[in-house]
């Protein structure tokens, strides 16, 4: 009797110990491959967006900056944009020398997401009406644009100014408007393919 329960626990053991079969792991791995393929495209869209969203959020930051500047030295202060198809620099340009010295703040707009001209997007009269009414979006050249705040915060010229940027990677993503009103307050759009606008913030 002893014996037999002995046999029954060694057998046990050695069952346990036995870890997976091949069939097992290959079943499993299956499995990860196939959820993978499948949550991929959703991955990659979702991360596209986010960097689109972020290269709005960039400009508009920095936009925040340059106007503090000119409320705090209580003069005018220009932030400056200078762009290529491949990078874009926009810098609070305080000394005046209209270089991107690296005392300034800056931030760069590099790879795929990037600032666009605003012939190529969709629907600006349907964001300019989603704004208010009469407005004129005065757009802000992607490669030599400014944007001046006096001494108040205030945009000088007055207008209501914007910058587009897109990610060239996934155009189907659509666009982001960064709005800059008279009064130096700043707005972000979204914007898809077919010229639909809601604001972000």
């Amino acid at each position: 009797m002893l014996k037999t329960f002995k046999k029954k626990s060694n057998t046990k053991r050695r069952a346990s110990a036995r870890g997976f079969s091949l069939v097992e792991l290959l079943v499993v791995m299956f499995l990860i491959v196939v959820t993978s393929v499948i949550a991929l495209p959703n991955f990659i869209k979702m991360l596209r967006t986010s960097q689109l969203t972020n290269g709005a959020t960039k400009v508009a930051d920095i936009l925040k900056l340059t106007r503090f500047q000119a409320i705090r030295r209580n003069t005018s202060v220009t932030c400056r944009i200078a762009g290529s198809s491949t990078s874009t620099t926009i810098w609070a340009d305080t000394n005046g020398n209209s270089l991107a010295d690296s005392a300034e703040s800056q931030t760069v707009l590099s790879g795929s997401v990037n600032l666009v001209a605003s012939g190529s997007v969709p629907g600006t009269t349907t964001l300019a009406t989603a704004i208010g009414t009469n407005v004129t979006l005065v757009p802000v050249s992607t490669t030599a644009g400014t944007y001046t705040f006096d001494a108040r915060g205030a945009v000088t010229p007055a207008s209501v100014y914007v910058s587009y940027v897109t990610n060239s990677a996934m155009p189907a993503l659509g666009y982001r408007a960064v709005v800059l009103l008279p009064s130096g307050s700043m707005q972000i759009w979204t914007g898809d393919t077919s010229g639909t606008w809601r604001l972000l913030e």
